[in-house]
């Protein structure tokens, strides 16, 4: 199984500024999630940022003199568009499998990243995968940061959502906030792999008219037909850094790690 691994970085954050550059027990953060992606089977391990102080701050433990930074454009509008510009660059034909993972993940496992290409493998069909675990609670499953994915029998993605579906009508006889029923339902893990060709085509597209009412990119390959299968997590991962409680939370892991 043969795919690459690009990890979108950019400097400005609204509410972890530099985020990509903080220090988590000795190590940045991109540093760590380099080091989670080079752990996994992938061929390549690149750095896609528009911040030369972030290009600057990560190496391959593997090679630690190869460059693996690769700079895009400023303007670029997501993560996904930085991606789709470094396969451009490099000339990846239309059936490469590159993996997206987050640049604030510090602990992300790598046998995520090798399930999500190798779900590709398995199903050619396919132009996206990208991964799902059982909600645990209600509060979840209420929660509108908790994006929710609904699957066909096949594994295909029926739709993805910020609300709580699929809705159990039964399950809240008084509305909205009588619900008590959330079994079944999953939550979304926002790990990419992508057939380079799908890749270019939907960063080719507008954003979609879903896509912009739930702020959720995926819906934009959706609505135009891109096959997204999804897998269930062999393993859960950590919950990401957004906030200064999440950094403060990943450097007492890692502090108990070493």
């Amino acid at each position: 199984m043969a795919f690459h691994v690009v990890i979108p970085a950019r400097y400005a954050s609204t509410r972890l500024p530099g985020k990509p550059l903080l220090d988590i027990v000795g190590r940045t953060m991109i540093q760590r999630v380099v080091e989670r992606a080079c752990a996994s089977r992938a061929d390549q391990v690149l750095v896609a940022t528009d911040d030369a102080r972030i290009a600057a701050a990560v190496h391959d433990p593997r090679r630690p003199s190869a460059a693996i930074a690769v700079m895009t454009d400023p303007s670029l509008p997501s993560g996904t568009d930085r991606v789709a510009a470094v396969a451009a660059g490099r000339g990846w034909s239309d059936d490469t499998v590159v993996v997206n993972v987050q640049g604030d993940e510090p602990f992300l496992p790598p046998a995520l990243i090798e399930q999500a290409a190798a779900l590709l493998e398995r199903d050619p069909a396919a132009g996206i995968a990208t991964l799902a675990a059982p909600i645990a609670s209600l509060e979840e499953f209420l929660d509108p940061n908790v994006v929710k994915v609904v699957t066909a029998h096949d594994a295909t993605a029926l739709y993805f959502s910020r609300a709580p579906i699929p809705w159990v009508r039964d399950g809240a006889p008084r509305g909205l906030g009588s619900q008590r029923e959330f079994s079944g339902s999953l939550r979304h893990i926002g790990i990419y792999a992508y057939r380079v060709g799908a890749l270019r085509r939907i960063t080719a597209m507008p954003p979609s008219a879903l896509e912009t009412f739930e702020k959720l990119e995926q819906l934009r390959a959706l609505e135009n037909g891109v096959r997204i299968v999804v897998g269930r997590c062999v393993e859960l991962p950590e919950p990401g850094v957004d906030t200064e409680a999440d950094l403060q939370r990943a450097r007492r892991k890692a502090a108990a790690i070493v």
